[in-house]
This record gives C-alpha cells, sequence and structure tokens, in this order.
C-alpha cells in the first residue's frame, strides 16, 4: 500500500519502510508523527481525495533533524565595480522512517500530528499571548450622559 502526502509544501510518495527527508519538524528524534494531509491512498484499489483523503494518515518515525547540503549564490558585478559577494544557504530537514500507511482510522491512531516549525512557533506564541485585561471601568459622566440619552 501507497500514499502521497504533502508536507512543507512538497508531495511525496511513499509506502512503509520508506526513508526520506522532509522540509524541518517540530519533533525529536525517535518521536513518531502522523501525516493528515493525504491526497492519494493506493494498493488493491486507489482512492483519490478531493482534495485529501478522510481519514488517511502516513505514521512515521523521526530519525533524526539534519542539514541539507550547502547552496552557494554567488554575485559578481562586472567591469568597474569589482565587487563580489558569496552567500551560503543549508535548509534545515528532517529524517523520517515511514511506518505504517493507515487507508482509513488515522484521527485514532494516537499519534501527534506532524506540524512544520514555522506552524509549532505561531501557535506557541498564540498560546502565550497577552493576558486577558479585565474590562475597565465606564466612566462616570460618559455613563451618565449615555443613561440621558437612551431615555
Amino acid at each position: 500500500m501507497f500514499a502521497v502526502l504533502k508536507t512543507g509544501g512538497k508531495q511525496y510518495k511513499v509506502q512503509a519502510g520508506d526513508v526520506l527527508r522532509v522540509e524541518k519538524l517540530a519533533a525529536n528524534a525517535g518521536d513518531k508523527v502522523l501525516f493528515d494531509e493525504i491526497l492519494m491512498v493506493g494498493g488493491d484499489s486507489v482512492t483519490v481525495g478531493a482534495p485529501t483523503v478522510a481519514g488517511a494518515g502516513v505514521v512515521a518515525e523521526v530519525i533524526d533533524q539534519i542539514k541539507g547540503v550547502k547552496t552557494i549564490h554567488f554575485v559578481k558585478r562586472r567591469r568597474k565595480h569589482s565587487s563580489q559577494r558569496t552567500k551560503g544557504h543549508r535548509q534545515q530537514l528532517t529524517l523520517l522512517r515511514v511506518t505504517e500507511v493507515l487507508a482509513s482510522g488515522a484521527d485514532k491512531a494516537g499519534v501527534a500530528a506532524a506540524t512544520g516549525t514555522a506552524i509549532a512557533r505561531r501557535a506557541a506564541h498564540n498560546t502565550a499571548a497577552a493576558p486577558v485585561v479585565a474590562e475597565a471601568p465606564a466612566k462616570p459622566k460618559r455613563a451618565a450622559k449615555a443613561a440621558a440619552a437612551t431615555e
């Protein structure tokens, strides 16, 4: 059985036992994560989602957090400027081993959903938002004017 899952803006065709590198996820080595954004499940019969397959999921185990190969961006201005600049980048990746593909019942698997680091930071920021401030008491003159206006 295979599945096509979407994570980090990319699509991956996976089956049990596959090892893949995806955009960095908010998980530690040894954790199990569940991908619930499944676009297609195949095997004896093929199920294509519109846009996703309801109840399907892929369970994977995090092997390690790694960095990708370094990409170098070299900028050079020609002729009179004689300036050069080298920039490099190494993408943060998560190494996963797919343990099982679930055609249905993924919501009952009891495994935490896979979230990217940006989503995790946003969720943590929103839960640690400013404390709720009690409503300030109304000013007496304004309250009196408002009461007089309604009469």
